[in-house]
């Protein structure tokens, strides 16, 4: 008989993935996002009914759309019972067994770390008597595992060795062979550190993660020692899981002329150009703001938009829209004020406003003949690792409430590779002041002749 499929739904701009598992007639699914339409889609392409959603916790990152998948498909939604919530579930806890179909059983267990009623959930294919793998939510990531501070200051400390527990637990029932199928750790700040791997088993994260080959100690100081600042927006994500998110309206915003783009942006609107930092640069409607599609768009627009500012969007096409409004309101941002399509001709009624760009070579060449303001936008843990002599630190998501803390004078903004400069420069071009925007990456910094401090220099 053949293995039961699993299949990732991968999210790459939140860096989260979710499952969907079957075994050719009934099948279920773990932590799926708010666009459940991509759920309903590959059930229909494997043609399998679903019974079962589950959540292995109760979100940070992103709003889920579990209690909408489970409505339009009449599946249970299994949620731990202890979680506080609005709605109607299933609850599962610690121990309990749910049997899906002929041959799949899926095992709940308590694996605290991330949050306090967090669940794994792994799966023995009766058939084969198999320990097929585990969906480890964000507990036991590729090569980490998620952060422990999401909940308060106050909470950390308890949370972090909960997560050690947690992942020993993990290891100590699952073999080697199972795999482990984790919800973050694929560039979501949910995770502590960062990996390249895209697949791994229990006796592969036995072999190489710190939080199993470490003991309790060693693992808690350096994970606390490499947490950095994690979006905003996250503290508005878990109070919308618990109530209980509907489906979300993907219809097109309203269409919004120049001359209504102007009046959004003289009322403190936010006007978010979805191009790329190329095409902003060389021109762009004034006091707009560069949140491109090709970057971290929903996760930087989160982050820094003060919550509950009207958004409109600005796409060169409708599918560009489309694209962002589907990554907004997996964040909860759920309907844009507007949008206009084409360019930046057809946005403005003014001239079209523009800033230069330059390397990291042509800043070492300048600072030869003149002073310019060298303003580095990344996170303070990534500046105090290395940082260009004299920069002046201001990371993205302080920037909007912070840019009269700008020095006076030329500014050269950077970032580690282009994306988040191109950002902060439409906040300071909005705010008129001279800047050029380096689009390169750090990494040639030191390359071209620029000195750069601190212990990763």
């Amino acid at each position: 008989m053949s293995d039961l499929t699993v299949i990732p739904i991968e999210t790459p701009t939140l860096g989260d993935r979710s499952y969907l598992v079957h075994d050719g007639e009934v099948g279920f699914v773990v932590d799926p996002q708010r666009d459940i339409d991509r759920v309903l889609a590959l059930r229909d392409e494997h043609g399998v009914r679903l019974t079962h959603v589950l959540e292995t916790h109760i979100h940070n990152d992103y709003v889920t759309g579990g209690l909408a998948l489970a409505a339009a498909t009449g599946a249970a939604y299994v949620v731990n019972g202890a979680d506080e919530v609005s709605f109607d579930r299933t609850p599962v806890a610690d121990g309990e067994k749910v049997a899906i179909g002929a041959r799949m059983q899926l095992t709940a267990l308590a694996t605290p770390g991330h949050t306090f009623t967090h669940l794994s959930y792994a799966l023995h294919d009766t058939v084969n008597g198999t320990d097929v793998g585990v969906f480890s939510g964000g507990s036991l990531l590729y090569g980490a595992t998620g952060r422990p501070d999401l909940l308060g200051p106050e909470h950390t400390d308890a949370l972090v060795r909960h997560q050690h527990a947690s992942a020993h637990r993990l290891a100590d029932l699952l073999p080697d062979s199972a795999q482990v199928f984790p919800t973050h750790g694929f560039g979501s700040f949910c995770s502590a550190t960062q990996s390249d791997a895209t697949s791994s088993t229990i006796g592969q994260e036995r072999d190489t993660n710190p939080v199993l080959t470490q003991d309790e100690e060693a693992y808690v100081r350096e994970l606390l020692a490499g947490l950095g600042a994690w979006p905003a927006y996250y503290a508005h994500m878990a109070p919308a899981n618990a109530a209980g998110p509907s489906a979300p309206d993907l219809s097109t915003p309203a269409l919004a002329d120049a001359d209504e783009l102007r009046r959004r942006i003289e009322a403190g609107e936010w006007v978010v150009d979805l191009r790329n930092r190329t095409a902003f640069a060389a021109g762009h409607a004034p006091g707009s703001l560069n949140f491109g599609l090709d970057g971290g768009f929903a996760t930087y627009v989160g982050w820094l938009i003060p919550w509950g500012t009207p958004i409109t969007l600005l796409g060169e096409t409708a599918e560009h829209v489309a694209a962002a409004q589907r990554e907004l309101v997996r964040i909860g941002i759920d309907r844009p004020a507007g949008h206009a399509t084409g360019g930046p001709a057809a946005w403005s009624t003014e001239a079209l406003s523009s800033f230069a760009t330059a390397t990291f070579a042509d800043l070492a060449q300048v600072r030869h003949h003149r002073d310019v303001v060298v303003l580095d936008v990344r996170r303070t843990d990534e500046h105090d690792k290395a940082a260009i002599r004299g920069a002046v630190n201001l990371p993205l998501h302080e920037l909007w409430s912070r840019v009269d803390e700008v020095p006076a004078g030329e500014v050269w903004v950077h970032c580690a590779g282009g994306y988040r400069a191109s950002v902060a420069a439409s906040m300071l071009d909005a705010h008129h002041r001279t800047l050029v925007a380096i689009d390169d990456t750090f990494d040639n910094a030191e390359k071209v002749g620029l000195h750069l401090v601190g212990p990763g220099a």
